[in-house]
């Protein structure tokens, strides 16, 4: 059977991470996270200083480290920072270390560079438009605000952080503001992708389209 390359971009808290997991799970590929990649030079940077981050960028590594358990857990410069990219701090200040251009040159590169042998999920903002231009699949994953505030506050309580919907709500808009607004690579969907509305959909139903969507590719080829 081919292998081939699946992209699945999408706005924040749209199920991209948990719907790629499942997705590479099925197909046995590797899944990708660049959302976790931009987190950890973020959490470098909150480290460290801004400057730092510059003048170190390429001493910064980042690697995923999968579990029997099908979990993946990231690695920065070997030191697990799975759930420290998490934390509210990261959160509200990925979307500015994602707009430096040296950093976003740097990550596409690795990204690029991971997907070269094919079998590969990777999701984010501009997997499809810049990361993976040629990618055979291509999946943009939507959903309302609402819907996605309140997955963010699902899991947002499983780790144990007190927050409420109405804050999560704006702080998602205002991302998404940021995300589509910014001059490089902004989030876009490629004109080749098919947009997948989740707002009404399981988790199930959504990793059966696009696993359908998947073997359709394979068997086209």
């Amino acid at each position: 059977m081919k292998i081939i390359n699946i992209a699945i971009d999408g706005p924040a808290a749209a199920g991209k991470s948990t719907i790629s997991r499942r997705v590479a799970g099925r197909l046995n590929y590797m899944y990708i996270d660049t959302g976790a990649m931009y987190r950890s030079v973020t959490l470098y940077a909150l480290n460290h200083g801004t400057e730092q981050m510059f003048d170190n960028l390429n001493r910064i590594d980042i690697r995923f480290k999968n579990e029997d358990s099908g979990n993946q857990r990231v690695l920065l410069n070997n030191e697990d920072v799975t759930e420290a990219i998490r934390s509210k701090e990261v959160t509200a200040n990925v979307s500015k270390v994602a707009s430096y251009e040296a950093v976003r040159t740097y990550l596409v590169n690795m990204q690029q560079q991971l997907a070269d042998e094919k079998g590969i999920v990777m999701d984010g903002r501009d997997v499809g438009t810049t990361v993976l231009p040629d990618a055979e699949l291509k999946i943009f994953m939507q959903a309302s605000p609402k819907v996605r505030a309140e997955r963010r506050l699902i899991e947002e309580r499983e780790r144990g952080n007190q927050v409420d919907l109405e804050t999560l709500t704006k702080q998602i808009m205002e991302r998404d503001e940021f995300d589509m607004s910014r001059e490089i690579s902004p989030l876009v969907q490629a004109e080749d992708a098919f947009l997948l509305d989740t707002s009404e959909m399981t988790i199930e139903e959504v990793e059966s389209c696009i696993i359908k969507l998947a073997l359709e590719k394979v068997e086209g080829e």
